[in-house]
């Protein structure tokens, strides 16, 4: 293990002991979290197992995806919809303004994905520089952000964010402390450090997948058992090559036969290529030196069919269902044969029933620290020094990880609306439960409002012309009256 003592003046020891802890922690944890990233991005190789397949054949770069599928196949069923506040107006906060700068979305999603990788991601907020936006939110993974969870309190007591190396040397980082936040940059060979208190306590959580009282920090759903069964497949895909390469040709045994028909006109070998695909119409008896044919020396070709690769086909056949059962996909995510495509709704959505439920799992574990952060970052927008206690029903809205066809999707709200009281109709959460997305509740709405207005504007036109009328019809009645009299 490397040394990863830091020594970084203006840090008092105190500080210094949790940033040196920390960053050996760090260090600890990289070479299983490097391995996960390395699988899921396709730059693991295995090594070289036993002497039957030449060494060049492990060389060929070889690599499967099956560590992103499954990963990817879980991340992209947990989809956060938007954040909502039953109690307020969120657009009121500047939520909409908050998004788009950080591109919210996005980086929500990045750190999913990290969490399902490395177990653990952790999502910070800061308040923004001059040319920044007011708050800013980021998450950082696993290989360069750790901290030390207080089960007490349930929150970081700490956290060391990486933000800069140089040949695996440490040279830039942020360390949030409760109520700090110490930067730190190595410039010039000297280090440029510097503090700000703030009222957030450590403002990072940690987004978790499968948490629990033994491992806090949760764990990849990159396991052992999917990494073994990938890399036996790898080894298979080496086995497949070297068998297409030597055991597909039809194997000839020329017994009895003159060496003359591998050799070239300048008596040098052939390449083996060009005698394996050549096709010899005649072969000459073995001779000796002096030209007289050697006895039992008739030429003869014995034949020795192709090999098929159908028990390498089966052998991948069957570590691609065990990683599908691994990750809990169907097996039409990874098998070549043999796996059923299911035909209708219930079909469809019972062989994916495992990772549903997954799915939903996963996104109530990771609903909490992003409520948090969302909280926070909105209080440091608005210039608020704590989240107000009205702000704590702001929560995350998930889409289903269930995938329904749009009229499926209506058919199911329509009968759900219809058994509930009319006042429930004509609400927004009515309009979703049909199917429509919310820029179409806002587009309906908006017209909603327009005709109401325009219809509101063409009553009171038609009140005032009605009463302009009347006014006149009065006025000719008595002028016309004072006539006659």
């Amino acid at each position: 293990m490397a040394d990863v003592s830091l020594r970084i003046p203006g840090l008092d020891d105190d500080e210094l002991v949790t940033l040196n802890f920390l960053a050996k922690q760090l260090k600890e944890k990289q070479p299983h979290n490097r391995k996960r990233s390395d699988l899921y991005d396709g730059k693991q190789a295995i090594r070289q197992v036993g002497s039957v397949i030449p060494p060049q054949y492990y060389r060929l770069g070889l690599a499967l995806g099956w560590a992103a599928k499954g990963v990817d196949g879980l991340a992209r069923r947990c989809n956060l919809e938007r954040m909502v506040w039953a109690d307020g107006d969120l657009d009121a906060l500047g939520m909409r303004e908050f998004s788009d700068a950080n591109f919210l979305q996005s980086e929500l999603a990045q750190a999913r994905t990290d969490s399902l990788i490395h177990g653990v991601s952790y999502l910070i907020t800061t308040k923004g520089e001059d040319d920044e936006p007011a708050a800013l939110i980021h998450a950082k993974d696993a290989l360069n952000a750790t901290g030390e969870w207080n089960n007490r309190k349930r929150r970081l007591d700490n956290l060391l964010s990486v933000t800069s190396r140089e040949r695996d040397r440490i040279t830039g980082f942020v360390l949030y402390l409760d109520g700090l936040t110490i930067n730190a940059d190595l410039e010039g060979g000297k280090w440029e450090v510097d503090r700000q208190e703030h009222p957030w306590h450590v403002p990072a959580d940690p987004l978790v997948y499968k948490p629990r009282t033994s491992k806090r920090m949760g764990r990849s759903r990159i396991t052992r058992a999917a990494i073994s069964h990938q890399f036996a497949a790898l080894r298979e895909l080496v086995r497949l090559e070297g068998h297409m390469d030597v055991y597909t040709l039809p194997q000839l045994i020329l017994l009895g036969a003159s060496d003359k028909i591998f050799k070239k006109a300048d008596g040098s070998y052939k390449a083996s290529w060009q005698i394996a695909l050549g096709r010899a119409l005649g072969i000459p008896d073995a001779v000796d030196d002096e030209g007289a044919p050697i006895e039992g020396g008739r030429a003869d070709v014995k034949h020795i069919p192709a090999q098929s690769p159908e028990p390498h086909l089966a052998d991948l056949n069957a570590m691609a269902k065990l990683t599908a059962r691994e990750y809990d996909l169907p097996d039409s995510a990874f098998a070549l044969t043999d796996m059923a495509n299911p035909t209708s709704a219930d079909s469809y959505n019972a062989s994916r029933e495992d990772l549903i439920a997954e799915a939903e799992g996963a996104t109530d574990d990771w609903s909490v620290p992003i409520r948090r952060r969302v909280q926070t970052a909105l209080a440091i927008q608005n210039g608020e020094s704590e989240v107000p206690k009205s702000w704590s029903s702001i929560t995350t809205e998930w889409r289903s990880p269930v995938y329904l066809s749009r009229a499926a999707q209506a058919d199911a709200g329509a009968k759900e609306i219809a058994s509930l009281p009319e006042w429930v109709k004509e609400t927004t959460v009515a309009m979703r439960r049909l199917g429509w997305s919310q820029q179409d509740i806002d587009l309906a709405l908006q017209e909603h409002r327009q005709n109401v207005g325009r219809q509101s504007a063409q009553a009171l036109i038609a009140a005032r012309l009605g009463e302009g009328a009347s006014d006149g019809d009065r006025v000719g009645v008595e002028t016309a009256t004072g006539g006659t009299r």
